[in-house]
């Protein structure tokens, strides 16, 4: 699928780097994996110099696009005055009272590195505060790559056991056996099981972590109540409700889900679109929660104030409060949304698409899905036939069919023309 320079750089890395990446998720496997040179703006070049328009976004943190100059300026002149500092700077200060100012539900807000810290502080908060162990998430939601909640994320869904007594399944080896004894997993949109698992374990549940939408399994959408029924049911049994908006947080709306939903958990995590690709992630909430911070409750780390972090999101939450950056994705997002549904209609192929315009996917196959194990029985096969063609065409989605697309304030109406006059022709071509 690439040229000669990405096959001989994949066997370069593969010498030193497992599986030739810095993460599982940049391998596609071997001959199909690609490398980048650079981006800027909606697009990105390979190795081999081949320019694709960009759907991946690096996962979700490219909001604005690639090499934003003026989130970039804001970096250069920030760094020059040093990087990093065991001290607290008024740069920081200034990016937590935006936080607090557009996030509905944050009071008070501390700063990490990734989403996967951000997660794994909240979920210590949460116990902390509550004096309670278990965690209850649900079947096909990503929170990061820490033992306490890498569970039930990729596995097969008969490893699920029966929906209405799931076996939560570790995400990897090496996780301690251990920890399953405090995990809880559900099926997404499962209002039965939860209102069932509430009666019995409300009582000794820590915390509910949940993303707004199944962000890393075709962003499947909540059914209309479902978020609503765990802040109610959260409160009545003195639990933490955790909403992770790593993915949502200020790519949905300004104020992430809990403006879009119009709900207020107790505490929400955030990363990706906050510092526009900068290394800058954040998990806030109550005040009162998060004053148990210091009280005995650890939470820091070396480079949670790092100075690119910082500037990048204070110039990406300046730009997202001045201009009307999501507003214009909304309008362009939308379009890409409905007209591939139209592909796929004309071409009298089954698919649902799911999720926001700023962050969707389609399954092929299937009418309509809630959940991971509905989603798995959409067509996968079909869904990377034409990601393959599509890249052949100069246009990258994700290899994986369970991780959205992404879009940028970059992407033109151009970008999105160019899309669906390539993705009318290969659904015709792989019907064939």
């Amino acid at each position: 699928m690439f040229d000669a320079k990405t096959h001989s750089l994949q066997k370069r890395a593969q010498a030193v780097l497992p599986l030739g990446v810095n993460s599982n998720f940049r391998y596609w496997g071997d001959h199909v994996t690609p490398y980048v040179e650079k981006a800027k703006g909606g697009y990105l070049w390979d190795v081999d110099g081949r320019k694709y328009i960009d759907y991946r976004m690096a996962f979700g943190p490219i909001i604005l696009g690639h090499a934003y100059d003026e989130v970039d300026q804001k970096v250069i002149e920030e760094i020059q005055k040093g990087v990093l500092f065991a001290m607290t700077g008024e740069l920081e200060v200034a990016v937590a009272e935006m936080i607090v100012d557009m996030a509905p539900a944050v009071e008070m807000v501390r700063f990490a590195c990734s989403g996967t810290e951000a997660t794994m502080h909240a979920i210590r908060v949460a116990r902390a505060y509550t004096g309670r162990d278990l965690i209850l998430k649900f079947e096909g939601n990503y929170h990061g790559m820490h033992d306490h909640a890498l569970w039930s994320t990729y596995a097969p869904v008969e490893a699920y056991g029966n929906r209405r007594s799931p076996i939560p399944v570790p995400g990897s080896s090496g996780i301690p056996k251990t920890m399953r004894e405090f995990i809880i997993t559900l099926p997404f949109n499962d209002f039965e099981g939860f209102e069932r698992v509430m009666r019995s374990y409300g009582e000794q549940i820590a915390a509910v972590i949940t993303e707004p939408c199944q962000g890393n399994c075709a962003a499947i959408n909540p059914q209309d109540g479902f978020l609503e029924l765990i802040r109610r049911r959260t409160g009545e049994h003195g639990c933490v409700f955790i909403l992770d908006e790593v993915k949502t947080g200020f790519r949905i709306a300004n104020g992430g889900a809990q403006e879009y939903y119009g709900i207020k958990p107790d505490l929400a995590t955030y990363a990706k679109a906050l510092g526009n690709g900068y290394p800058i992630a954040a998990f806030g909430g109550k005040r009162e929660i998060m004053s148990i911070i210091g009280q005995g409750v650890a939470q820091g780390g070396t480079y949670t104030n790092n100075k690119p972090g910082v500037a990048g999101a204070y110039a990406t939450l300046n730009l997202l409060k001045t201009k009307p950056i999501l507003k214009t994705i909304e309008k362009r997002g939308r379009r890409l949304m409905n007209g591939l549904k139209e592909i796929f209609d004309d071409n009298d192929i089954p698919a649902v698409v799911t999720g926001y315009p700023a962050m969707f996917s389609f399954s092929i196959g299937v009418d309509a899905i809630t959940c991971q194990r509905e989603w798995a029985k959409s067509d996968h096969a079909m869904y990377i036939k034409l990601v393959e063609k599509a890249i052949a065409r100069g246009v990258m989605p994700d290899y994986d069919a369970r991780e959205p697309w992404f879009l940028c304030y970059s992407h033109s109406d151009a970008d999105i023309d160019e899309t669906l006059n390539v993705y009318a022709e290969i659904v015709k071509e792989a019907k064939k």
